[in-house]
């Protein structure tokens, strides 16, 4: 059975678009009423469609599944986006009292590159070709500026990220010793 070419356009603003996943592990899409493929669903991701994957059966969330599923295919497929001592210590995070902060972390700075690839593309859509390349040799200095910025505003985030953690142990620490009769320090 021929697959219909999805319908980008979520039906209301706001909604998620649901996808179905059946025991046959293929994919329903509840909006164009078809079976798609897990390229198709990638396509969506690319295409900022808000998602969300269910299992038919059980109504149980697999969107994160599916798009660990993509992410593990677009990993093994080329030019792979982390390399293994990334991979290495995103594993030992799992687990680690900073795991719950290491999400939290990662995702601000995704966001942050994703707003400066944003305003890149914006800014080159509005200079000509020939304005480019006299332009070029000045950019270095501009691309290290725009990079220094991300740089310390990634830096930023992890001092925060490390005070709440310093703050969450000290926390633990008091209640652990209050628990045992002896005074936390002031």
């Amino acid at each position: 059975m021929a697959t219909k070419k999805p319908n980008t356009a979520p039906p209301f603003k706001n909604s998620k678009r649901v996808i179905k996943k059946y025991p046959n592990r293929r994919l329903y899409d509840t909006t164009t009423s078809s079976y798609i493929t897990i390229t198709e669903v990638k396509q969506l991701v690319m295409e900022q469609v808000s998602l969300s994957v269910i299992d038919a059966k059980t109504n149980e969330d697999l969107t994160r599944s599916i798009l660990l599923q993509i992410i593990l295919e677009l990993e093994s497929a080329g030019a792979p986006m982390f390399t293994e001592k990334v991979l290495e210590n995103i594993i030992r995070f799992y687990g680690h009292t900073m795991q719950p902060m290491m999400g939290s972390y990662l995702e601000k700075n995704v966001q942050a590159l994703t707003q400066f690839q944003s305003k890149m593309t914006e800014s080159s859509k509005k200079v000509s070709p020939e304005f480019w390349q006299q332009l070029m040799p000045l950019q270095v200095p501009v691309l290290q500026g725009m990079m220094g910025q991300y740089a310390e505003q990634s830096n930023a985030m992890f001092l925060q990220m490390q005070e709440q953690v310093q703050e969450q142990l000290q926390k633990q620490s008091d209640a652990l010793l209050g628990a045992l009769g002896v005074k936390p320090k002031a």
